[in-house]
């Protein structure tokens, strides 16, 4: 890959990782999106991503941690469900037909969280919320992580919507459980396949310091208050143009 194309695409992995991290997340899907952008191969992407979201997920993780913004009690039964489910889909070997459609379709889910998110009011700190119930977070947890490890991401794009929806946690809540738990799903999934870890490029240390700059900035900033609105539908935007280039074009 040319020097210009790993500066560029280190640049993308700057914003998202500055962007998803503000949020609770590692930057997953925006690492894939970036990368489907510039052609990478399938057995590089998914390494790629699990590798930078550990990361960003580590930072992101004990920045919500300190600003009291995590939760055990509604992060064990999804972590409890979806760690091994997580490495058992690390492990599964999916052809590059079949996960870059299934990849794409994640990007465009990625997308439309993010302009849900966008439009939603900044947490007021009042709202009821209730503990979920164990059985049903670790049968939840458990799909999520077979999806994550097959993906190559860490989950929350998906847990975070639900935690939502159900009413089991606030926004602020919702990033730091999902911080935690992308981290536990990004390091089962990438144990789950250690061998692919031989597939990251020669680019990574470049596009590992570009996700940790922008892990502690996002996160830093992303515990204390909400990320920018325009930014989350910019990011969108590029998700959806990778994600339908993973499931329309045939390389």
């Amino acid at each position: 890959m040319p020097l210009s194309e790993v500066l560029t695409l280190a640049a993308l992995i700057f914003l998202a990782a500055l962007l998803y991290s503000s949020v609770g997340h590692a930057g997953a899907s925006g690492y894939l999106a970036a990368m489907a952008l510039f052609g990478v191969s399938a057995q590089v992407m998914k390494p790629t991503a699990l590798s930078l979201n550990l990361l960003v997920a580590t930072i992101a993780t004990v920045q919500f941690i300190r600003a009291g913004s995590f939760s055990w009690p509604r992060f064990w039964p999804f972590a409890l469900g979806s760690i091994p489910l997580a490495f058992l889909g690390g492990a599964m070997h999916v052809p590059g037909s079949l996960y870059k459609p299934l990849v794409g379709i994640v990007l465009l889910f990625g997308a439309v969280q993010l302009v849900r998110s966008s439009l939603q009011r900044n947490e007021a700190g009042h709202e009821k919320v209730v503990a979920p119930n164990p059985i049903i977070a670790v049968l939840c947890g458990a799909g999520i992580g077979l999806l994550a490890g097959l993906t190559g991401t860490g989950g929350g794009i998906f847990l975070s919507p639900l935690l939502l929806f159900m009413g089991w946690a606030q926004m602020r809540g919702t990033a730091g459980v999902s911080a935690a738990f992308i981290l536990v799903n990004s390091a089962a999934g990438l144990a789950g396949n250690w061998a692919s870890v031989r597939a990251l490029p020669p680019a990574i240390p470049v596009w590992a310091i570009a996700a940790v700059l922008g892990g502690v900035i996002g996160s830093h900033f992303g515990s204390r208050r909400l990320g920018n609105r325009t930014l989350r539908r910019l990011l969108a935007i590029v998700l959806v143009v990778a994600g339908l280039k993973l499931i329309l074009v045939r390389q």
